[in-house]
């Protein structure tokens, strides 16, 4: 072969090289418990796991009103920790009343159990679309990994709950046996109801499309639902978080700052409570963070 020749063929070679995808970068589950999931932005190369050192998250004690949902959701998290079976988890209802602090919490005490047996992966709700991605990057690794969607609904044209569907609860290879699937939202089956409504007046056959609809939170094991909290509830998630705090104020006092705080925000909820502690802790000099 002449040197022109050997040359071209060496050039197309290397242009094809940086043409052809990456290999995937080895997944290290070990250097934290907790990962956010960035997908590539280039078809055909895998996306990584960027580890997250401190997750932000309190105490499962300092989160008041939701016994039940708590007690439920820590049962079959520490099941899966343990290595036995456990349900895909979907927590909807009231903003604020602490779905994604639940998930995380029971995420730290199910590693409090069992040390280092569950790493937590949130995946934000525009990455859905590349969750088979990220499942077939986790399937076979050792550890058990807990995947969160935060904040997971779907709009009008929007097809991506047809490929979470798939992943939850369909396909040839299933969903890896060490990994979960949790996620939270304001609704009950993740569209709007006007969506579900449009899918039923202009469908040949509506009730085919309304169980389309619906049957992605039917994928789900379990549903638990969180609704707002009363005025005694408020204040027990008021009275432990400045306990938590050591808020120097007696109850009286506090408790009358919570109703105005309350009043002129609207609403009650464990988000409005968090936040009215972090103006009562700026006020009061108190720099010290809430017990995790």
């Amino acid at each position: 072969m002449d040197t022109v020749s050997l040359d071209l063929l060496t050039r197309i070679a290397a242009a094809l090289e940086r043409l052809a995808p990456l290999p995937p970068a080895p997944v290290d589950l070990g250097v934290a418990d907790a990962f956010v999931w960035h997908p590539s932005p280039r078809p055909g190369e895998a996306g990584s796991l960027v580890p997250v050192p401190r997750v932000s998250r309190v105490a499962i004690d300092l989160l008041k009103g939701v016994d039940r949902q708590r007690d439920i959701l820590l049962e079959n998290t520490l099941r899966f920790a343990r290595g036995l079976p456990a349900n895909n988890a979907m927590l909807w209802g009231a903003r604020g009343m602490g779905k994604s602090s639940l998930v995380k919490a029971t995420h730290a005490v199910a590693n409090r159990e069992t040390p280092g047996s569950l790493a937590l992966i949130e995946i934000h709700r525009e990455d859905i679309r590349s969750l088979p991605d990220l499942l077939n990057l986790l399937r076979g690794e050792a550890r058990r990994c807990l995947i969160l969607c935060d904040d997971l609904s779907f709009e009008k044209e929007d097809a991506d709950y047809k490929a979470l569907k798939s992943v939850l609860d369909g396909g040839i290879e299933g969903r890896p046996d060490n990994v979960l699937f949790y996620a939270t939202s304001n609704r009950r089956h993740l569209m709007p109801r006007d969506m579900i409504e449009n899918e039923r007046s202009t469908a040949i056959n509506p009730n085919e499309s309304i169980e389309e609809k619906v049957s992605l939170s039917d994928r789900f094991g379990l549903w638990l639902g969180f609704h707002n909290c009363d005025q005694p509830t408020f204040m027990a998630m008021i009275d432990g978080y400045a306990a938590d705090l050591g808020l120097p104020i007696d109850a009286e006092a506090l408790h009358a700052e919570a109703v105005e705080w309350s009043v002129t925000r609207g609403a009650r909820s464990g988000r409005v409570a968090w936040q009215f502690i972090q103006e009562m802790a700026g006020r009061l000099g108190v720099a010290k963070t809430v017990s995790a």
